[in-house]
């Protein structure tokens, strides 16, 4: 039997224990019922933050971003396109530093996008400033080791 992991639901925010054989199979919350892993980052507010920083065994990237800022604008289809080819692999996730500015000032954000990388609810990597596309997955590659 393969070995089960932990998996916050991006649409109720509860904790699904699905089994790592399955992750690629569109699992779906049994709770809300939605697809677990949709191929793009979810919108995290601070009610939600701490379930998928804490309860997930997956690493969580977070954009700090926001509306009115053009790097960030012209750097979202890349990190879409970057979460939909990590697949189950990561949960991706913005973070609207104009509307959750608790969260921007708990993580010390200065400056956007600026990018965070949580594995087992520990920061491990940051960066400042847009990337392309390739820019971005290098980095991530290198992140996640």
């Amino acid at each position: 039997m393969s070995e089960s992991i932990h998996v916050v639901c991006g649409h109720c925010d509860s904790v699904v224990r699905v089994p790592q054989s399955r992750l690629d199979e569109g699992p779906r919350c049994p709770k809300c019922h939605a697809v677990l892993f949709e191929g793009h980052p979810i919108e995290l507010r601070t009610a939600s933050f701490e379930q998928h920083l804490t309860r997930s065994d997956l690493p969580l990237i977070v954009d700090f971003w926001a509306p009115w800022c053009g790097p960030c604008r012209m750097m979202a289809p890349h990190f879409e396109e970057t979460a939909r080819r990590f697949g189950s692999r990561a949960r991706f996730a913005k973070v609207n530093s104009d509307d959750e500015q608790a969260l921007s000032a708990r993580f010390g954000i200065r400056s956007i996008p600026t990018l965070l990388v949580f594995s087992g609810g520990k920061e491990v990597a940051r960066q400042s400033g847009a990337m392309d596309l390739g820019a971005l997955q290098r980095w991530l590659d290198s992140a996640l080791g």
